[in-house]
């Protein structure tokens, strides 16, 4: 396989296993480097794999059905891997408090569904950076967090 394709099959794990319908944080420490970046506009920026660890723990706590699938075929070259993607969820769990703009009280029962693009940096078989576009506005406004223009 080429450098691209190993990186593609490291990306699709990642999307599967980490991101998917099923989360398998063990894919944090088999695929992520220790001091991986992940950064999207909805969150704070996290840093290692605890941290992103301890962030999806509690994503999917607030969203039990938490599920994100990709909508394009993969595109990398040299170290990068680029997807679109689709997902969301119902937030039916406790209060969360992770987005930039505001927090949601326990169970709230709403739903958001947005997209986004992801640019994946990978060196050695290992995910460095994960920094996405979502369309984070979309999703704010359908958990009643901003409201529609």
């Amino acid at each position: 396989m080429t450098k691209q394709e190993d990186n593609k099959a490291v990306v699709i794990r990642w999307f599967t296993d980490f991101w998917g319908e099923t989360c398998d944080l063990s894919v944090v420490d088999d695929i992520s480097a220790p001091d991986m970046l992940l950064k999207y506009s909805l969150h704070e920026p996290r840093c290692g794999r605890d941290d992103i660890k301890a962030f999806m723990t509690d994503f999917r706590a607030a969203f039990p059905d938490l599920n994100f699938w990709a909508t394009a075929d993969l595109i990398a070259e040299g170290d990068y891997v680029v997807g679109q993607w689709e997902g969301g969820g119902t937030h039916t769990g406790p209060a969360f408090s992770d987005f930039l703009v505001g927090s949601l009280p326990a169970a709230t029962g709403r739903t958001m569904r947005f997209t986004g693009t992801t640019v994946l940096k990978v060196v050695d078989s290992r995910i460095v950076e994960e920094i996405g576009l979502d369309d984070g506005v979309a999703a704010l406004t359908q958990l009643g967090l901003i409201k529609a223009a």
